[in-house]
């Protein structure tokens, strides 16, 4: 198993570890989760928000790691790109957690430019 394929794995652990931040507290409902996530305020809040983005990031970037290997592109390349999506997606969700939203959305824009690079070399443009 490659390094980015690891890295596919990390992604599908990445949005519930937002999510336990989210509802780690005694008022947690698990009853009635969804009520629960409504009502949170603050960093849990932010925490929540994490875990869903993570959850809408994941088909692309599995997708395009996908893509690039089935193509036989570069694995040094792929293996590269996808090692700095997870590092882009952990600081992405560090930014939410402190509330900076313009780095935030710096920092998901680089993300996204992993994934697209991903495409690029699965095209065998590098």
């Amino acid at each position: 198993m490659t390094f980015a394929n690891w890295c596919i794995a990390l992604a599908v652990l990445l949005p519930i570890g937002w999510s336990m931040l989210s509802k780690a507290q005694p008022s947690y409902n698990n009853r009635q989760p969804r009520a629960y996530e409504e009502a949170l305020t603050g960093w849990r809040q932010r925490a929540h928000w994490a875990h869903l983005n993570s959850i809408e990031s994941f088909a692309p970037f599995a997708a395009a790691v996908l893509v690039a290997q089935q193509a036989e592109g570069v694995q040094g390349m792929i293996d590269l790109l996808a090692g700095i999506f997870i590092a882009f997606r952990l600081l992405y969700g560090a930014c939410y957690l402190a509330d900076l939203g313009a780095l935030r959305t710096l920092v998901y824009s680089l993300g996204l430019g992993c994934v697209l690079g991903l495409f690029v070399v699965a095209a065998g443009w590098f």
